[in-house]
């Protein structure tokens, strides 16, 4: 029986991927850097600085400091795309509070990002919990986020479900030893196979889940 709900924010409650890889872009043009595709998907569900620490010898002279700082910046842009909810996000939450599941926010996102755009799509107060990048040591693919909501709810991560769009978002709650349902919104299906099913947005969700045996 599901007892909880986790959610990863960007991608999957949010429609912030676009957003984010914008920033991403501005930034790697702003440094002359040479970026593609598979570059800008390292960034997807994880951490922006631990990334940028892996990527430092494409910015010589940079500190992961000042480049994040100078990404976050970007998100300010006029010319960046506007936050929507995923579709049927709204809904399935809303439900899911009615039935009295508990739900935490699991997000790689800093709280103070996460907060204002929960209150904007109204799904605020419908979460007892938000797990943030500094509330963690280890960011996704480390499953400490999916753990850390499931200890402070009290409920086993056998118990939860997660809801993640991201490789290591759904790594991370795998090894949280929780079921994940891959959300298909910033990468093709075939990208979250290690989820326990996909689907391509929550409006496919229905409640209860029937999860293949």
């Amino acid at each position: 029986m599901t007892h909880a709900a986790l959610f990863d924010m960007d991608g999957t409650l949010v429609d912030t991927e676009a957003r984010s890889r914008a920033a991403w872009t501005l930034l790697f043009e702003a440094h002359g850097v040479p970026y593609d595709e598979s570059l800008l998907l390292t960034f997807s569900g994880r951490r922006g600085q631990e990334v940028l620490g892996e990527h430092l010898h494409l910015f010589p002279g940079g500190t992961v400091e000042e480049l994040y700082a100078e990404a976050v910046s970007y998100y300010s842009s006029p010319a960046l795309p506007p936050i929507a909810p995923v579709p049927g996000a709204v809904e399935l939450v809303r439900l899911l509070h009615s039935e009295g599941v508990r739900m935490a926010v699991v997000s790689s996102g800093r709280r103070r990002d996460i907060e204002p755009t929960l209150h904007q799509l109204a799904m605020h107060d419908m979460f007892e919990l938000i797990v943030a990048a500094e509330d963690v040591r280890h960011g996704k693919p480390h499953p400490e986020g999916y753990l850390s909501a499931s200890r402070r709810l009290d409920v086993p991560p056998s118990q939860a479900v997660v809801f993640e769009d991201s490789p290591a978002g759904v790594t991370a709650a795998k090894a949280a030893g929780a079921r994940c349902i891959g959300v298909a919104t910033s990468q093709p299906p075939q990208a979250l196979l290690h989820a326990d099913y996909t689907v391509t947005d929550l409006t496919e969700v229905s409640w209860p889940l029937m999860f293949p045996a």
